[in-house]
C-alpha cells in the first residue's frame, strides 16, 4: 500500500526567506546570473514553465525569483519526502507539492495544485520532466502545465534558463522570462495539445540565441555532473540524446520542408 504523500506546500516564510538567502548568496558567488524580462513575472497566481538542463537549476531559480507571490515547486521523484537530507530540507521550508513519480494520484494532484493556485501561489514546473543537453533545444513538454493551468485559469509564463548546460565558475547564467500566455476555455483534449504548442513555442524562442559552450575545466565537470540523472545513463554528445534536433531552427526547416512537400492547390 502506498504511503500517504506528504502535506504541502505550507506558507513558511522565514524558513523559505532562509533558504532563499543561503542560495541567492551561494548561486552569485558560484555564477554571474542574469535575468531578463522581470516585468512579464507574475503578480498574482500563475504557472511558471521552465526549461531544464541541470540539478542545479531549481536552486538557481529559488534564489533569483522574487518571493510575491509565494512560490510552490513540484517536489522530487520521491513520494515520501521525509526520506533524505535535501527532501526533508524541502518540507521543512514547505514550498513543494508532493506528488507520485508513478502517477497513481493524478486526481489528488490536479486537486491540490487547484487548491495551491487559489490560494493565491504560483506553481513553477519544468515542464520537460527531465534534463537535456544542448541549450537551444527543447524536449517535448507533457501536457501537465496545459492542464493546470486551464483548469485554474491562469496563465502560463515560459521561463529560459540557459548556461547550466555546463556549470563554470563566474560563467553567465541567462534567466529569461517571456510574455505570459492566457490559458482560455476548458480543459480539453484540444486545448491541451494548442496550449502545450504555444508553450513550446514560446520557450524555443526564448533560448534560441544562446550558444552552447565548451566543457569547462575538472571542477566545472564534476559540479556539473555531482547530481545530474542522464535516462541515456550516461551525458549524451551535443546533437544527440532525447532533445537532438528540437531546436527553433531544426522545427522551422523540417515546418518548410514539409510545406514544399504539401502539393499546391
Amino acid at each position: 500500500m502506498a504511503q500517504p504523500l506528504t502535506a504541502g506546500p505550507v506558507r513558511r516564510p522565514l524558513r523559505f526567506g532562509i533558504v532563499r538567502l543561503l542560495l541567492g548568496i551561494a548561486v552569485r558567488l558560484l555564477f554571474r546570473v542574469r535575468v531578463e524580462g522581470r516585468e512579464h513575472l507574475a503578480s498574482g497566481p500563475a504557472i511558471y514553465c521552465c526549461t531544464h538542463m541541470s540539478w542545479a537549476d531549481p536552486l538557481i531559480m529559488l534564489a533569483v525569483l522574487p518571493t510575491k507571490p509565494r512560490l510552490a515547486m513540484f517536489g522530487p521523484k520521491e513520494a515520501d519526502m521525509r526520506v533524505g537530507g535535501r527532501n526533508r530540507l524541502i518540507v521543512w521550508a514547505g514550498f513543494a507539492i508532493p506528488y507520485r513519480p508513478e502517477k497513481t494520484d493524478l486526481l489528488e494532484t490536479a486537486r491540490r495544485v487547484q487548491r495551491v493556485l487559489e490560494d493565491g501561489w504560483v506553481i513553477f514546473i519544468f515542464g520537460e520532466g527531465r534534463i537535456h543537453r544542448g541549450e537551444r533545444e527543447l524536449l517535448p513538454l507533457a501536457d501537465g502545465t496545459a492542464f493546470f493551468a486551464l483548469r485554474g485559469h491562469v496563465p502560463i509564463v515560459p521561463m529560459a534558463l540557459n548556461g547550466t548546460s555546463w556549470l563554470g565558475f563566474r560563467r553567465t547564467i541567462r534567466v529569461r522570462v517571456g510574455e505570459p500566455i492566457p490559458a482560455e476555455g476548458r480543459a480539453t483534449k484540444e486545448s491541451i495539445a494548442a496550449l502545450t504548442a504555444r508553450t513550446e513555442e514560446a520557450l524555443l524562442a526564448l533560448v534560441a540565441d544562446f550558444p552552447d559552450r565548451p566543457a569547462p575545466g575538472r571542477f566545472g565537470r564534476w559540479l556539473t555532473e555531482l547530481f545530474n540523472d542522464w535516462p541515456e545513463g550516461a551525458r549524451p554528445a551535443l546533437g544527440e540524446g532525447d532533445a537532438a534536433g528540437t531546436d527553433l531552427a531544426s522545427r522551422r526547416a523540417r515546418e518548410a520542408a514539409e510545406a514544399d512537400e504539401v502539393p499546391a492547390g
